[in-house]
C-alpha cells in the first residue's frame, strides 16, 4: 500500500492506494507547531495499519511557514571580501516605483553577522586569489562566540568553480563538526550573486528547523512500526527521500502546493486534457498554475513575499510556477479604513477556525458565509454548527456596516474572495498570452469545487474538472510522481559560437553526474529519464525563455532548429521576435526522473441507482439576483459515471461541495471525476 499525507494551514489531507488499486482518503485537523502529530493522527483515524505501508509520501509547509514566520535559525555569512554587503544592496528595480518611503526587505543575515574572507575567483571560474584559510578559522570562532546555528557560505563565481567553496566547507565541518552548513555551489550553479547568496542564506536559515522536523516523523512513523521507504515532495514537482531533503530544504519552499498542480497534469493526460489551469483552494491561501501541452512549467526565479509594494526575497531553486494568494476558506472578511470590504489574507487557520467551528474563531470567513447561504450542510463539519452565531458575526461585522442583509453581506464574501482568486487565473494565463478558453480548469483543494463553476464562467472557460478525491488531491498527486532533480549550469555563450563537442561533452557530465545521485537513492539507471531545456535570450536582453530540446547530440541542423523554437516561444512570451538578433545561451537545465512505480485508477462500477435516489435533500440557497431557491442537493458517492445532474444543484461529499450553476450540466466520468460543462456568460477580461 502507497499512503501520502499533505499538511495543510487548517487540514492534514491522507490518500491511498493499495495493491488492488483500491484508493480511500482521510483528513484530520493540523497540529501546530508538531504537525508530525497530525500526520499520525490522519493515518490512524484512516484505520491503516502501519504494517501494511509499503511507500510513504509526505508534503510539507514547515520550510515556507518558518520562513514567513521568521522562526528559523540564527545564521551566520562567509562570503567573498567586498561582497559582504550583496544582501543588503540587492537589486535596484523596487516594485513600488513612486513610495519614495520604500524600504528594501531586511535580510535574513544581519550586518554583523556577515563576515569576508580573503580569495577571488574571476567569471571564467580561473583563480585570480588562493583562499586564506586563517579568515575560515578566524570567522568560525567568532561564530561560535556569537552562538550562530547555520552557517551559510557564498563566494563570487562559485557557480563556475567551487573550489574554494569546497574548502571553506571543510574547514567549517573540520573545526564545528555540529554546525549545519550550506554552500552555495551545491544548492545552484546558476549566476546572479545575490539571488546565490540569498538562497544559500535561507537554505541554513531553515535547515536546523527541517531536519528537527524529518527527524520527529520518522521517529513517530518507527514508534509505530514503519521503516519503509520515505520521500517528500520537492517544489519542483518530483519527491526526493528524507535524507536527501535534510542538505538542500530550500527545495521543498513550495512541497505541499506543488503535488497538485503535477497531479492535475497528469489527470489530464488520463482524461485527454493537455491544457489545464489547475486551482487549488484550501483552507488558508489559493493557488494556481497554467500547463500547456502537458507541460507543468518550472523556474528558478522565485520569490516569497513578493508584492505590488514588496520586492520580496529571491530564491535560486527550481519551483513550479504557481501564483499563490492569501484566500482560502479561512481568510478573514473585514472592513479597512477606507470602509471597503475585503477577505483575507489573515487567516483564522484551523484554531480557532471559522465561527462555524464554534472553537472561538469571531471574524467571519469565507467558511462561514458559503455555510450561511446555503452551499454548505452543516452537517459535514466536525463540530456541533451554531448557524445563529455565524450569521450574528457576518451582520456585526459586515452587514450591519453596510445596512444590507446578512444573505447580502455573505454573498459579498463569496464575491470578494472569487473576485482575488480570478486576479491570480489571470496572472498565470491572460497575462501571460494564453486565451483561458482554450483550458480545463480542474478544480481540487477543500474550496476549489465551491467556487470554480463561478470563475471559469467569469474567465470563459468551457470546462471544469472536479476529481475523484478533490479535498485530497495534492495528497493524490505525491502518489503519481516521480523522483526528481534538476542540474542547472549556466553556460553564457553565444549560439553561433557554440563548440558542439563542448556542449554534448557538458551534457554528458551533467548525466553522469545525475545517475550517481540516483544510485545513492537505489534507482537503476534504466529507470531514469532525462528531459533538457536550454535557457536563451537575445544579446543585450535581462530576462530569458526556456526552451524544451531533444536529447540528440548538438550540430548545426540542432542549432537551426533551436533558433527556429526560440523565435516562436519569445514571440509568445513578449509579443515579438527578432529573427535577425544574436542569440544567446545562459543556462542549460537538466531534469532527471527516477521512475516509480504507480498504480492505475479503477473504473467505476454502475450500481443501478437512479438520480432521484442520489438526491439526500432539497436545500434553500441563496443566489444574487434570485434570492433563495430551493435546489437539489446530491450525494458524490451515489453518483453513477452515467447519471447527469443539471443545475443550479449541490454535488456533495464529506470533505467537499461542488457548486453547478444555472446553465451548467456536470456528468461522472469512469474515474469518479466531475466534468462540469460550463455556460458561458460573457468573454474573458483582461
Amino acid at each position: 500500500m502507497r499512503v501520502a499525507t499533505d499538511i495543510g494551514g487548517t487540514f492534514t489531507d491522507l490518500i491511498y492506494i493499495d495493491n488492488e488499486g483500491n484508493m480511500g482518503f482521510d483528513k484530520a485537523h493540523s497540529t501546530p507547531p508538531n504537525f508530525e502529530n497530525g500526520i499520525i493522527d490522519v493515518i490512524e483515524k484512516s484505520g491503516i495499519s502501519f504494517e501494511s505501508i509499503d511507500m510513504f509520501f509526505h508534503g510539507s509547509t514547515v520550510v515556507i511557514n518558518t520562513l514567513t514566520e521568521r522562526k528559523g535559525a540564527k545564521v551566520g555569512l562567509i562570503t567573498t571580501k567586498g561582497t559582504r554587503d550583496v544582501l543588503e544592496i540587492a537589486r535596484g528595480n523596487r516594485p513600488d516605483l513612486y513610495n519614495f518611503k520604500y524600504e528594501k526587505p531586511k535580510p535574513f543575515v544581519e550586518r554583523y553577522l556577515r563576515k569576508e574572507v580573503e580569495e577571488r575567483m574571476d567569471y571564467k571560474g580561473e583563480v585570480l586569489q588562493p583562499l586564506n584559510k586563517l579568515d575560515v578559522i578566524d570567522i568560525v570562532d567568532y561564530f561560535k562566540q556569537e552562538k550562530v546555528e547555520a552557517i551559510a557560505i557564498c563566494l563570487l563565481h562559485a557557480y563556475k568553480n567551487p573550489i574554494h567553496e569546497q574548502e571553506v566547507v571543510r574547514i567549517v565541518q573540520e573545526v564545528w563538526p555540529d554546525i549545519p552548513v550550506s554552500a552555495s555551489s551545491e544548492i545552484t550553479k546558476e549566476w546572479r550573486e545575490y539571488e546565490r547568496t540569498n538562497t544559500a542564506v535561507l537554505n541554513s536559515y531553515v535547515k536546523p528547523i527541517l531536519n528537527t522536523y524529518i527527524n520527529n516523523l520518522s521517529n513517530k512513523l518507527s514508534d509505530h512500526h514503519y521503516d519503509g521507504i520515505k520521500y517528500i515532495m520537492q517544489s519542483n514537482g518530483g519527491v526526493t527521500t528524507f535524507e536527501s531533503a535534510k542538505d538542500y530544504p530550500i527545495n521543498l519552499v513550495e512541497s505541499g502546493p506543488v503535488a497538485g498542480i503535477y497531479g492535475a497534469a497528469v489527470l489530464g493526460e488520463m482524461i485527454g486534457e493537455s491544457n489545464i489551469i489547475a486551482f487549488d483552494i484550501g483552507g488558508t491561501t489559493a493557488k494556481c498554475s497554467l500547463i500547456n501541452n502537458g507541460e507543468v512549467r518550472v523556474t528558478t526565479d522565485y520569490y516569497i513575499e513578493k508584492s505590488e509594494k514588496s520586492a520580496g526575497y529571491p530564491i535560486k531553486a527550481p519551483v513550479v510556477d504557481i501564483v499563490e494568494i492569501g484566500n482560502g476558506g479561512g481568510s478573514i472578511a473585514w472592513i479597512d479604513e477606507l470602509g471597503s470590504l475585503k477577505v483575507g489574507p489573515q487567516s483564522a487557520g484551523s484554531n480557532p477556525g471559522p465561527v462555524c467551528y464554534g472553537q472561538g474563531g469571531e471574524q467571519p470567513t469565507t467558511t462561514d458565509a458559503n455555510l450561511l447561504v446555503g452551499r454548505l450542510s452543516e452537517k459535514n463539519f466536525d463540530y456541533q454548527v451554531n448557524k445563529q452565531q455565524v450569521n450574528n458575526a457576518i451582520k456585526e461585522v459586515i452587514a450591519d456596516k453596510f445596512n444590507t442583509t446578512t444573505e447580502e453581506a455573505a454573498l459579498g464574501i463569496i464575491e470578494m474572495a472569487n473576485s482575488n482568486m480570478l486576479n491570480a487565473l489571470k496572472l498565470i494565463s491572460v497575462r501571460k498570452g494564453y486565451n483561458p478558453s482554450d483550458f480545463t480548469m480542474i478544480a481540487f483543494g477543500g474550496g476549489g469545487p465551491m467556487h470554480a463553476a463561478e470563475l471559469a464562467r467569469n474567465l470563459g472557460m468551457k470546462k471544469v474538472v472536479v476529481p475523484f478525491s478533490a479535498s485530497v488531491f495534492s495528497a493524490w498527486g505525491m502518489l503519481m510522481t516521480d523522483i526528481r532533480h534538476d542540474y542547472i549550469q549556466t553556460y553564457l555563450q553565444k549560439l553561433n559560437r557554440i563548440e558542439f563537442n563542448e556542449i554534448n561533452n557538458l551534457w554528458n557530465k551533467m548525466e553522469q553526474e545525475a545517475l550517481e545521485q540516483y544510485t545513492e537513492e537505489n534507482i537503476l539507471n534504466e529507470g531514469v529519464i532525462f528531459n533538457k531545456f536550454v535557457d536563451l535570450r537575445y544579446e543585450g536582453q535581462e530576462h530569458t525563455v526556456k526552451v524544451p530540446i531533444t536529447n540528440d547530440p548538438w550540430d548545426a541542423n540542432f542549432i537551426k532548429n533551436l533558433k527556429n523554437k526560440f523565435h516562436e516561444l519569445h514571440e509568445q512570451s513578449y509579443t515579438f521576435m527578432l529573427p535577425d538578433a544574436e542569440i544567446e545561451i545562459v543556462n542549460l537545465h537538466l531534469t532527471g526522473f527516477g521512475q516509480v512505480e504507480k498504480h492505475k485508477l479503477r473504473r467505476l462500477e454502475e450500481t443501478g441507482t437512479s438520480l432521484e435516489e442520489t438526491v439526500l435533500e432539497h436545500r434553500n440557497v441563496y443566489f444574487r439576483d434570485q434570492g433563495w431557491i430551493e435546489i437539489p442537493i446530491h450525494s458524490r458517492n451515489l453518483l453513477d459515471p452515467s447519471h447527469v445532474v443539471m443545475g443550479p444543484a449541490i454535488i456533495e461529499e464529506s470533505t467537499s461541495s461542488t457548486l453547478i450553476l444555472d446553465n451548467q450540466k456536470a456528468e461522472i466520468d469512469a474515474f469518479g471525476n466531475i466534468i462540469i460543462e460550463v455556460e458561458v456568460e460573457k468573454d474573458y477580461e483582461q
